[in-house]
């Protein structure tokens, strides 16, 4: 009753879970230090499915979300949660997600949104779950600059029906790839998905709630919740 588990998101090692003991004691060194989406440098022993937490240190860098923000990050949280193995290192990950935690601690709802939209797609191709961006998924021709193309769960890319409530011009689809292609990825595709973030959140929603297995997502939900209210 006095002992945390804690699911850490590592560098090197990916997502792992730990026990950190008597961190709930008020006496804790843990206790203070132990906050969500914030850097730290982790100390961990055993080989067991969860390690137990031997030391931590804050690293410093951004405070935490707080508001709208902060349930934004708890979304991005429960995407790794649900989409990321344990023990699995994605390290290009780990910088998209430090990225997208810095826009959302510190800039406003505008920014934020393209964050999530960029943490979205990186997220997805890091764990070879979105399609090449420059073609038709199902037939691998190319894209006509002009027609609307709309992302799908089972079909990838294809060009968009009358029912399709949004959609992308092959030329802005396009311009994502390049963008995800771009040695500075994270910098040009936000740049990109800024023009775009109110026909990508439609789609990469639907295609993130079929990988996830859900109709919703919880942090989802609860926003819908607090809306209402």
């Amino acid at each position: 009753e006095t002992s945390l588990i804690l699911e850490v998101l590592t560098r090197h090692h990916g997502r792992v879970a730990l026990v950190a003991k008597g961190a709930k004691r008020p006496s804790s060194s843990f206790r203070p230090i132990l906050l969500p989406m914030q850097p730290l440098a982790v100390n961990y022993g055993g080989d067991s499915d969860i390690r137990t937490l031997k030391g931590v240190e804050w690293v410093g860098g951004h405070v935490m979300p707080t508001g709208d923000a902060l349930l934004s990050g708890y979304y991005l949280n429960e995407l790794l949660m649900r989409l990321l193995a344990r023990d699995d290192p994605h390290s290009d990950l780990f910088d998209v997600y430090a990225a997208t935690i810095q826009i959302l601690a510190t800039e406003g709802p505008d920014l934020r949104q393209g964050a999530l939209r960029v943490f979205e797609l990186m997220l997805l191709r890091g764990i070879g779950l979105l399609p090449s961006l420059g073609q038709q998924t199902m037939t691998m021709t190319a894209l006509q600059p002009d027609r609307p193309y709309c992302l799908v769960p089972e079909g990838g890319l294809r060009q968009a029906h009358e029912e399709d409530r949004t959609s992308l011009t092959g030329k802005q689809w396009t311009q994502l790839q390049t963008a995800l292609d771009d040695p500075i990825a994270y910098t040009a595709t936000l740049r990109v998905c800024m023009d775009h973030v109110a026909a990508l959140r439609p789609q990469l929603r639907v295609l993130l709630n079929y990988h996830c297995g859900v109709g919703n997502l919880k942090t989802r939900q609860m926003m819908m919740d607090i809306q209402s209210l």
